[in-house]
């Protein structure tokens, strides 16, 4: 191995960053397989969700049997409840949405997660929120109108459930956040191991169960491999390196789902995407910036 390949392995950063882009291609490649399966072999998206992160649990059975389930003493069961309800809801919009519009356009709506949890703070968490995050909130949603073009005859209300998803996906982010300050990392991932399959699977039986064969049944297999690999290299990126430093990367998933779409349905992202991804990102990496400078003032000013 050379001194570059040494660096480069040698950096946490540079680690860091790696982990986010290949877990960004593993999280392609799992909505890939998510859009065939339910637009081109018509498979439901509850079910889809359901036997998705059930394949998920059972390749996680190794970690659960390593935490154990004493993991799960908490003084504030119902807080995780709520909160992997949300995340499974999310998770059945954002397969719903898979269902019926183009990945491009599906990714790209849901990073407007992050417009969401400012939001969510703001209302439940009582947090403050300046005019530089409202204004970037606004451009972020601008952005994404730009991407749904409401107003146009092509509009589909099935546009929304990315969006959906995204909202949901904040929810449950906020309650999270509320809960690093009280709970282990291992309790908070083995409540959410634990009760999202049974969710999911109470989602997919009021929507009429589907059991997969064939060629469906080797997807859902895949599916559940890229899910556990992607989560676990997301993990590896934040546990690596700063948070700060590797959420910029994690924005790639733009162009990497764009090329997905493209390689595997020929999808062609008209030119308003662009547009409105420019506006999403910027205002993303504007509130993160600006999360770096308030966090850097704290200590030398005395203020949280």
């Amino acid at each position: 191995m050379n001194q570059t390949s040494l660096g480069f392995f040698s950096s946490r950063a540079m680690a860091g960053a790696g982990f986010m882009v290949l877990a960004g291609i593993a999280f392609a490649g799992l909505n890939v397989v998510t859009q065939w399966l339910t637009m081109k072999l018509g498979f439901p998206a509850t079910a889809m969700a359901f036997w998705q992160y059930a394949f998920a649990f059972l390749f996680s059975l190794p970690f659960l049997r390593r935490v154990g389930l004493s993991a799960m003493r908490t003084d504030y069961p119902w807080r995780h409840v709520v909160r992997v309800v949300l995340a499974a809801f999310g998770v059945g919009a954002w397969v719903s949405g898979l269902a019926h519009v183009p990945i491009w356009q599906a990714i790209a709506l849901v990073m407007t997660s992050p417009f969401f949890i400012i939001l969510g703070a703001r209302l439940f968490l009582g947090e403050r929120v300046g005019a530089a995050r409202w204004a970037a909130t606004a451009v972020g949603f601008a952005g994404a109108m730009i991407i749904l073009e409401p107003w146009s005859d092509s509009f589909s209300w099935a546009a929304l459930l990315p969006i959906l998803s995204a909202l949901l996906w904040g929810a449950s982010s906020l309650i999270t956040k509320s809960l690093t300050s009280l709970e282990r990392p291992e309790t908070i991932t083995v409540w959410l191991l634990v009760l999202l399959t049974p969710i999911n699977g109470a989602i997919a039986l009021s929507a009429g169960f589907t059991m997969p064969d064939g060629t469906a049944l080797g997807f859902l297999l895949l599916a559940g491999i890229l899910t556990v690999v992607a989560q676990y290299l997301l993990t590896l990126a934040y546990t690596v390196a700063d948070a700060a430093y590797v959420q910029p990367f994690d924005d790639l998933k733009l162009p990497l789902n764009v090329f997905a779409g493209w390689l595997v349905f020929g999808y062609a992202p008209t030119g308003y995407l662009w547009v409105g991804a420019v506006l999403i990102l910027g205002a993303s990496l504007f509130i993160m910036r600006n999360e770096m400078r308030r966090e850097r003032a704290a200590p030398a000013t005395g203020t949280v």
